[in-house]
């Protein structure tokens, strides 16, 4: 996460405390957020095979270019 971001995560929090003492306030940063993935098993870890996404399913289909008509 961006080190600007980070600091403007908490200087809110640290403003809400401010404000409103009484509100029990814990910052989740987005390493927190991945480790709580991995450890309930949501998300698979570093010794688990990570299968890249794809855009289209199935195999990919080979265009031969010289074939296709060109319209015009």
């Amino acid at each position: 996460m961006s080190q600007k971001l980070v600091t403007r995560k908490n200087r809110k929090v640290r403003l809400l405390k401010e404000h409103h003492p009484s509100v029990n306030c814990k910052i989740f940063y987005q390493r927190d957020y991945l480790h709580l993935l991995i450890k309930y098993g949501l998300e698979p870890g570093p010794e688990q095979e990570l299968t890249p996404p794809t855009r289209i399913p199935g195999p990919p289909r080979i265009v031969n270019l010289g074939d296709v008509e060109q319209a015009g």
